[in-house]
């Protein structure tokens, strides 16, 4: 396999993967087998579909064809993943890759290998354009995209029929039929997860759809614009203030949770992502889903979200970490991935496939819209501390008693010192 040329100290096998080779030295055994340390996110819902069982038959598969590597992979939820990560880095012991929700900070500090470091011309061609350069840091690419999906939003059309309701358009009418299905019986009109798990998502969600976003037109973070401002004052007196959100307090309400009160028959509405179909249609929930509605229409702008798979330059064996990326991108692997977890696959060859195959049909809709989705000022190094300071504040935006304008000043302020010490 063709493969780019590699300049300086190749590198990443973690001093936790080699346990089993040196009791945790960091390097290779006398036997000559490199143990290479993966961190990874769950995206299942069960045990029974944990990301732990894909990635450890992949990483079998893998070493059944190349004697001298072992594939060490360890799976934390998404509440806890890139914390994990992080601690790890900053005791000077980070995993050779790590699978998470940002990298361009790591990447800033010189702590990853690129994309030409470690991958092969056909790999790293075969990445969605959009998704690549999203990847980019100062114009490099370090971020290599893992799982992508697009948001719209869903909602119980069982439910909707016997309110006599039909799907919203705009903020306004989706106020009015959360107020409708309550006053029908339904236990929670809307869920507004913005809790710690993807609070940041479902933000941006939000803001797109009031004409806003992260960052301004130059690139700059405008999380405190008037337009974001708006939109959390609305979301705080029109829904969450008339009792038209849960199961739970939104700043407590995270992702899966929702999800599943949503495929129990329990919520309304709720912007989601393609695995909610599975989800829904397992627990017979028939939904329906319509474009994200905004202030005075359906929102012209949909919401890509990408999630990364990143290198660390630490310990070594980057031929190795190459090799075994070059084979986590095969065509046939990425479609197992997005077809086992209703994800959208990052490669252009796996998009084709799924966008002419009877079985992926009921993933089309997300696939058209990537190529026009905003996704989140990843590439940017401060995006990380930005992200998790979102998901640790949001919810006190809508919170009785809070300001909205208060909140989003004090994230534009954190926002703006990472931002200006990039």
């Amino acid at each position: 396999m063709q493969r780019r040329r590699r300049t300086g100290t190749i590198a990443v096998a973690s001093a936790l993967g080699m346990t089993a080779v040196l009791g945790g030295c960091g390097l290779t055994g006398s036997s000559g087998e490199v143990t290479l340390k993966l961190v990874a996110a769950d995206y299942g819902n069960s045990t029974q579909n944990s990301s732990q069982k894909y990635w450890d038959k992949l990483a079998r598969k893998y070493e059944s064809k190349h004697e001298g590597v072992k594939i060490d992979v360890d799976v934390y939820s998404w509440n806890d993943v890139d914390n994990k990560v992080r601690k790890m880095v900053d005791a000077g012991d980070p995993p050779d890759m790590a699978q998470i929700g940002a990298y361009s900070d790591y990447a800033a500090k010189g702590l990853l290998y690129s994309a030409d470091d470690l991958l092969s011309i056909p790999t790293q061609a075969d990445f969605v354009s959009q998704l690549a350069r999203a990847g980019e840091v100062r114009g490099v690419q370090y971020g290599l995209p893992f799982a992508a999906s697009t948001r719209v939003l869903f909602y119980n059309k069982s439910l909707f029929s016997r309110a006599g309701l039909d799907a919203p358009k705009t903020w306004n009418e989706l106020a009015a039929d959360a107020g409708t299905l309550k006053a029908a019986g339904v236990k929670f009109p809307y869920a507004l997860p913005l809790g710690p798990e993807e609070a940041q998502a479902e933000t941006m969600q939000w803001l797109l759809s009031g004409g806003g976003g992260y960052t301004a037109a130059g690139g700059s973070y405008a999380i405190d614009s008037q337009q974001n401002v708006d939109t959390f004052t609305w979301l705080k007196n029109d829904l969450v203030g008339k009792g038209l959100t849960g199961p739970v307090a939104p700043g407590k309400l995270n992702r899966a949770t929702a999800f599943a009160a949503f495929a129990a028959g329990d919520v309304g509405m709720l912007n989601g992502h393609p695995s909610l179909m599975k989800m829904a249609a397992e627990k017979g929930v028939k939904y329906g889903m319509v474009p994200m509605p905004g202030a005075d229409g359906p929102s012209e702008v949909s919401m890509g979200v990408a999630d990364w798979m990143a290198a660390f330059r630490k310990n070594g064996h980057a031929d190795q970490i190459g090799d075994f990326l070059d084979f986590v991108y095969d065509k046939k692997n990425v479609l197992d991935f997005s077809r086992e977890y209703d994800l959208l696959p990052v490669t252009t060859s796996a998009s084709q496939v799924m966008s002419g195959a009877k079985q992926d049909a009921a993933l089309k809709p997300f696939l058209d819209e990537l190529p026009v989705s905003e996704l989140p000022p990843v590439g940017q190094t401060s995006w990380g501390q930005v992200s998790a300071d979102i998901k640790q504040r949001i919810g006190r935006a809508v919170a009785p008693g809070s300001s909205p304008t208060s909140v989003l000043n004090q994230l534009q302020a954190t926002a703006s010192s990472a931002q200006l010490a990039e």
